[in-house]
């Protein structure tokens, strides 16, 4: 199953954007009347076949619409500090979009060795990761914004916290209640401060533990998506 992506794909606009249809003509070698599937990113999947190869306005001929293809009774948001190497935050983006994920927030908290992220590269890489997984929902990825700015955000759901200080932590597969909307917070590469912490306690985040293993930021977000997912797909 071949996936292409085109935020305005409608019935009233079945055309491939150039960059989509030079990849299925040119190196898929597709040709007319080949079967291919399009997303809108909105939860729409289109089934569809190729009309015309021309790369600058490829038409496709829709022969089905799938709406709210693969769509979940729960959704999951992961808040969660950049870490210092680039990479690994983009690999971090790549794996929860394969895994599942519906919302990511970048924060910038008081042991943060990194402030800024553009997230332009991010969305690419959400995208590829979408249509490979062969998901028809773009999660929504947000700018870096400080710790104590997200905390006060007002979330429906779940909230946790997962951090490293002492004292009694769930783990997070026995505190998530299964088909709800969950926000995990991930901290930096040094942990949450204790202060950072407390706050998240009085705003009503458990506290979680990820297992016994000490985690690195992208695979402490990575492993809690992961885990949130299978506990709702068992």
């Amino acid at each position: 199953m071949i996936v292409f992506y085109n935020p305005q794909f409608s019935p009233a606009t079945p055309i491939l954007p150039e960059e989509e249809a030079r990849h299925g003509i040119k190196v898929l070698r597709m040709n007319t009347g080949d079967t291919l599937h399009v997303t809108d990113g909105k939860g729409n999947m289109y089934e569809a076949e190729i009309a015309s190869t021309d790369i600058k306005k490829c038409r496709v001929a829709i022969r089905h619409i799938h709406p709210e293809f693969g769509k979940k009774p729960y959704s999951i948001h992961l808040a969660i500090a950049p870490t210092k190497n680039a990479d690994r935050t983009e690999w971090l983006v790549e794996k929860c979009v394969e895994l599942g994920i519906d919302e990511i927030s970048f924060i910038a908290c008081e042991r943060s060795e990194r402030r800024v992220f553009k997230t332009d590269r991010l969305e690419k890489i959400a995208v590829a990761a979408m249509k490979q997984s062969i998901k028809a929902y773009l999660p929504h990825i947000h700018e870096v914004i400080p710790f104590r700015q997200f905390i006060e955000k007002p979330l429906d759901g779940q909230k946790f916290v997962a951090h490293l200080e002492e004292g009694r932590r769930e783990l997070l597969q026995k505190a998530a209640i299964r088909q709800h909307s969950y926000c995990l917070l991930v901290g930096p590469e040094g942990d949450f401060s204790p202060a950072e912490i407390a706050l998240a306690l009085e705003k009503g985040y458990v506290p979680v533990s990820l297992g016994e293993s000490r985690l690195r930021t992208e695979t402490a977000g990575m492993a809690g998506c992961h885990i949130l997912n299978l506990i709702n797909n068992s």
